[in-house]
């Protein structure tokens, strides 16, 4: 088997989780990493026994390199991925894929005339929680979905934004707590329902409107493609990053996402379904566990020649499309539809 050379852009903390993901497929060779800082990237580049690139376009031109991981701020995502899949690279990017659906409109169109693919980082899809809540879904094991309802409370201040200036910005981030913190919870929520046929929501800055000039809480109802009606809460507001609490009520029963661990609850008995656990040391619980199985799955597709088995743009780009339809609907003050 041949083995496929690996480039990184963008050095900041995600990009170990790429790193570590990397180191653990057979046939698989980190060759350079990218990034703006010179000297954090020639010390990272002796570390990883690689190449070091200031420019990602003079790395572009590395005819070895395969694959290109995209790590970088949400306004160089557009430009990085057009640039790669132009220069024949697969390419693989953290969420968001883009900050608007404009951009994954001229991603898509640039997709379509490459030779390479592209793959999005939606990992906690591959958490084993998330797996087995599909799979109670899928099976029907409590009957009818009536309602998905997810409360995400976690904790950004202002030396958050203040470090990384890029961050709470329209022009540069795309947005802020819907677009970074909340996507995934998002995702997963529409990834469970089938879709999402509409919504009503509500952005607000409370505590960070001196720092940021973007939303710190949002708020949402929506009705899912299967019926089922939904109920969505995320705030930066918080003073600690507390685990997701998702519940989905169906017919016979709940299915109960708690502390990372899934229950079942049904016939007065609680069930414990499946628990997440960290696999590194250095990654944050609230990034989930899958970057492993995303960035794997991403290369068995490239060896088959297949387009299947991880998020492609047009799953990625749901996600997105609630968070525009949510701030859409919070300046218009009514219900927005989503087209297919």
């Amino acid at each position: 088997m041949n083995t496929l050379n690996a480039a990184i852009i963008g050095c900041g903390a995600i990009h170990v989780c790429h790193l570590e993901a990397l180191r653990q497929l057979p046939d698989v060779a980190l060759r350079a990493i990218v990034d703006t800082d010179t000297d954090k990237g020639l010390a990272l580049a002796a570390e990883y026994d690689c190449d070091f690139y200031h420019d990602y376009r003079e790395m572009l031109c590395d005819p070895a390199i395969d694959v290109v991981h995209i790590c970088t701020p949400h306004f160089l995502h557009k430009p990085m991925i057009l640039a790669a899949l132009a220069a024949g690279k697969q390419v693989f990017c953290e969420k968001p894929v883009a900050m608007n659906l404009a951009e994954v409109a001229e991603i898509r169109q640039a997709e379509s005339e490459a030779s390479g693919q592209l793959g999005v980082c939606y990992q906690n899809r591959l958490n084993p929680t998330s797996l087995a809540l599909r799979e109670q879904l899928d099976e029907k094991a409590l009957g009818k979905v009536l309602s998905i309802s997810a409360f995400l409370s976690w904790s950004r201040t202002a030396p958050y934004y203040g470090n990384s200036p890029w961050r709470g910005r329209f022009a540069t981030e795309g947005g802020s707590l819907l677009i970074n913190q909340a996507i995934h919870t998002l995702d997963l929520m529409q990834w469970f329902g089938g879709g999402v046929t509409r919504l009503k929501g509500v952005v607000d800055c409370a505590r960070l409107s001196d720092t940021i000039d973007t939303e710190d809480t949002a708020m949402a109802t929506l009705d899912f493609s299967n019926g089922a009606h939904g109920l969505f809460f995320a705030s930066n507001n918080h003073t600690r990053d507390a685990p997701l609490q998702l519940e989905i009520h169906c017919e016979r029963g709940e299915l109960l996402l708690r502390d990372n661990t899934l229950w079942r609850v049904a016939e007065g008995k609680r069930v414990m379904i499946a628990s997440d656990t960290t696999p590194y040391s250095h990654s944050k619980s609230y990034w989930g566990i899958g970057h492993l199985q995303a960035i794997q799955r991403f290369y068995n597709a490239i060896r088959s020649g297949h387009s299947t088995g991880y998020t492609s743009l047009d799953e990625a780009a749901k996600s997105l499309q609630l968070v525009e339809a949510i701030y859409r609907s919070s300046q218009l003050r009514q219900w927005v539809t989503l087209t297919a």
